[in-house]
């Protein structure tokens, strides 16, 4: 795809309105909608514009809050399929989930949903999301989108109080019949300001762990997290070697290696892992529930609004996001051999120093351009 012509995900946060209080929310999610949020002809005006991204329009996904806490979200659904364009949403597990909710989401055509799950033990995900009983009531959630005959995506944040956790995920993922696992790498961001984040060391044998599972059998992507497609490029050039001795891997990669041959034995199938060079701004955009554009849901700098500009014309103009698809980055990630295939987090280096276009301080890798170049005062990220 050409991506300065068009992203392949525009996520739209169709309200604020939520029933968890999750401590890691972008969003800060609320119980009620917020003042401003786009009425239904807004919204539809919105929809209609995205037809001018052409003949292949992004994949729209639908998220919030919660959309299904939206009394129009059907009728929303409906005239972004009209437009036409596909369809995923991002619900939360709620009672809101219903056998009706699910049947009448397939007659519409959404064939793929997503649902968050944030630990293998109540005690992890509860911990996290805030609402007792919410990892029973996740698990079923699964489940009965599993029957309705969607393509389940399960989406895990990574902190300190998971990660451990993650290979008893991916086999938890397995029983349910998960089709694909998007792997969510905190930014402090919204109420995830307060939560533990991964050092670089962390980061980069998460990502060997995440190819590994990718070789059974899911579908593995990672946000906020681009470095995942070199360690994955890595990886398939390199072979059937030990990963931990290959690339100098720490503990944290061990024990979670260890323990995903435990459950689920030696690789099954050629990986899976998730690999196209989009990031913040180059293939993703994000709409908030008020109309205001940014590169992505994680990424506050405004770009416009929809009520006054065309998100078409934003994308493809804005010199925010032509400067982030050219790869003008500065730092690390400016001199990086992989910052087409990669980029770095945009969001994550905004987060931390207030550039958008500076390098992602979670990202292990030092180029060897930038051993040569970087001042003599600056550390290694490990």
């Amino acid at each position: 795809m050409d991506f300065d012509r068009a992203p392949i995900l525009l996520f739209w946060e169709t309200t604020r309105a939520c029933q968890l209080a999750c401590r890691h929310c972008r969003a800060s999610a609320i119980r009620e909608p917020l003042p401003g949020e786009l009425s239904r002809d807004e919204a539809e005006a919105f929809l209609r514009d995205l037809g001018r991204f052409g003949p292949r329009p992004p994949v729209l996904i639908v998220t919030g809050g919660d959309p299904l806490m939206r009394a129009d979200i059907f009728d929303l659904v409906e005239s972004a399929r009209s437009v036409p364009m596909p369809v995923a949403l991002a619900p939360s597990a709620t009672p809101l989930v219903t056998e009706e909710a699910a049947r009448r989401l397939r007659h519409l055509g959404v064939t793929t949903v997503s649902i968050s799950l944030d630990g293998a033990r109540a005690e992890t995900h509860e911990g996290i999301r805030q609402v007792p009983g919410h990892f029973d009531r996740t698990l079923e959630t699964l489940e009965l989108l599993g029957r309705a005959g969607f393509n389940v995506q399960v989406n895990t944040t990574v902190m300190r109080d998971n990660v451990e956790e993650l290979a008893d995920v991916a086999q938890l993922l397995q029983t349910l019949g998960a089709h694909a696992w998007e792997v969510f790498f905190l930014v402090k961001v919204g109420r995830g300001e307060d939560v533990g984040e991964l050092d670089p060391a962390a980061c980069e044998d998460l990502a060997h762990f995440l190819f590994d599972v990718s070789c059974h059998g899911l579908v593995v992507r990672t946000v906020e997290a681009p470095f995942f497609r070199r360690v994955a490029a890595w990886r398939r050039e390199a072979g059937p070697v030990d990963p931990a001795q290959a690339f100098s891997l720490g503990p944290l990669y061990e024990r979670l290696a260890a323990r995903l041959r435990a459950l689920l034995g030696e690789a099954s199938s050629p990986p899976r892992a998730h690999t196209v060079g989009t990031r913040d701004g180059k293939g993703i955009l994000f709409v908030s529930c008020t109309g205001d554009v940014y590169p992505a849901g994680f990424l506050p700098l405004t770009l416009g609004n929809v009520r006054e500009h065309s998100v078409v014309d934003l994308y493809r103009s804005h010199p925010l996001l032509q400067a982030i698809r050219r790869a003008e980055f500065t730092g690390r990630c400016g001199v990086c051999e992989f910052k087409d295939l990669c980029g770095g987090s945009r969001s994550r280096a905004y987060a931390s120093s207030g550039d958008p276009l500076g390098e992602d301080p979670a990202c292990a890798y030092v180029p060897p351009a930038w051993v040569t170049t970087a001042p003599a005062d600056v550390a290694s990220p490990v």
